[in-house]
């Protein structure tokens, strides 16, 4: 197949640091190469990639220090893409609902994914206003709030080798993502508090929430059971999250995927989160982690995560969240748009 893949412009795909949407764009994007499919990525001009870039921005727009309003530049990646629309049999989308006016001409070969939180209230009226354009929703649970033309549930997915399988750990706790009020590293400290153990803590702080680290987290960073690192890079993550003996994911939200999560189990490291959004539909209770609800649970809980089977933890991940099995979910979405027999005549 001809497939166009849309990616968001703040970070480049792959990202450098913090930047789960392009992450999975970058995913996605590889193995339908390795598949065989003649792939356009339309993203910032310092993403990598083995498909044709075309270049929607110098760089990523969070790191241009002179980017006041990325709107420009949107303008730009949509024009981009209705120039060159005629050219794919189908064109993926991973911009929110930017596009919805632009793809009029050919909506009937579009699909988008939604990567984010679904329950705000202007939602509903953008979606009912574009009602036959198709949707994905990466959770049964993201889609609940909102009424759409839903073809699909694509889990994320990632490439089997780039989280290496830690059997031991190191016996610390983690804490891996971004310091905002909804991920609660807050309930991360007080768990590791309760459970007597060191919580290691990569994250990064966004403008939007840095009043809130300022007021609320950094006081809690000077407790003598807390290692606050930062963020960290891909090459990184790895060795952060396998040395762990669980990865705290305390979130206070309807969390849509949690990428992190299964970046956790590619390396063999259990997961204990709370039971909100997608957690009961990623985590399987006693093989790959636990899933809580009060910090006495969750400190509990780390005791019994140290004696999970690491190797089950990696295996239940190759079974249920690498990228060739994303890439096959999205070519069956793909197909039912042109139609399964002049799919698989396109594919390379």
């Amino acid at each position: 197949m001809r497939i166009a893949q849309v990616a968001p412009l703040m970070e480049r795909v792959p990202p450098r640091m913090y930047g789960g949407t392009e992450r999975i764009v970058s995913y996605l994007t590889e193995q339908l190469v390795h598949d065989g499919h003649d792939v356009t990525l339309f993203a910032s001009g310092d993403s990598r990639t083995a498909a044709e870039l075309v270049p929607c921005c110098r760089e990523a727009l969070r790191l241009d220090p002179n980017i006041v309003d990325p709107l420009p530049y949107y303008m730009i990646l949509l024009d981009q893409v209705r120039r060159r629309a005629g050219e794919f049999d189908v064109l993926h989308f991973h911009t929110d609902f930017l596009h919805f006016p632009v793809v009029a001409g050919f909506a009937d070969r579009t699909v988008t994914t939604l990567h984010g939180r679904l329950d705000l209230p202007d939602l509903p009226p953008v979606f009912a206003a574009f009602p036959s354009l198709a949707m994905v929703s990466i959770s049964d649970h993201q889609r609940l709030p909102l009424a759409a033309n839903w073809v699909a549930t694509v889990y994320h997915g990632l490439p089997p080798d780039r989280y290496a399988f830690a059997p031991e750990s190191m016996g610390y706790l983690a804490f891996l993502g971004r310091i905002s009020p909804e991920k609660r590293v807050d309930r991360a400290i007080a768990i590791a508090h309760r459970a007597g153990l060191e919580l290691k803590i990569a994250a990064k702080v966004d403008k939007v929430d840095q009043a809130y680290f300022d007021e609320k987290i950094r006081p809690l960073l000077d407790a003598p059971c807390v290692d606050y690192v930062g963020e960290i890079d891909e090459p990184e993550k790895a060795a952060f999250l396998g040395g762990a003996r669980a990865l705290l994911f305390p979130i206070d939200w309807p969390e849509p995927f949690g990428l992190v999560m299964i970046e956790a189990m590619a390396c063999g490291t259990p997961v204990i989160a709370w039971h909100n959004g997608s957690v009961p539909e990623v985590i399987d209770p006693g093989v790959t982690g636990y899933i809580v609800d009060t910090v006495e649970a969750a400190a509990n809980a780390v005791g019994r995560a140290g004696r999970l089977d690491r190797r089950r933890v990696r295996a239940r991940f190759d079974a249920r969240f690498s990228a060739a099995r994303m890439a096959d979910d999205y070519r069956q979405v793909y197909q039912a748009l042109v139609g399964s027999d002049d799919g698989a005549q396109r594919a390379a």
